[in-house]
């Protein structure tokens, strides 16, 4: 199992960003999906997850600017963000929600006011 996160970048407050996943094979299907990221000397925290009915909850302190989606055909999971601000800046990683799988590299997302 494995996943490569992409789309991370510098960009000022209020501006967007749109996030991709792509796990091996067919690590997605069938099985909720989720959106975690981390500070520096912080945990990772969830800020959204996607059910395999495509449920969707978010953090509180996103909800309304972010959306999860995912595309079954490319097997990539995504988070587009808008109206970013510098609370934002972290770097986000992907995985399934309740599987212990390995991290990723993670995407950094700097967000500049």
């Amino acid at each position: 199992v494995r996943f490569v996160e992409s789309g991370g970048g510098s960009v000022q407050a209020g501006e967007s960003l749109k996030l991709s996943c792509v796990g091996s094979g067919n690590t997605f299907d069938g099985h909720a999906v989720a959106w975690y990221r981390q500070t520096p000397g912080s945990a990772r925290d969830l800020v959204a997850s996607m059910s395999s009915t495509d449920h969707r909850n978010y953090a509180d302190s996103v909800k309304g600017r972010f959306t999860i989606s995912r595309d079954v055909t490319k097997r990539a999971v995504y988070l587009q963000m808008d109206s970013l601000t510098p609370e934002d800046t972290a770097v986000y990683y992907c995985r399934r929600q309740y599987f212990s799988d390995p991290w990723g590299q993670g995407t950094q997302v700097i967000v500049s006011s």
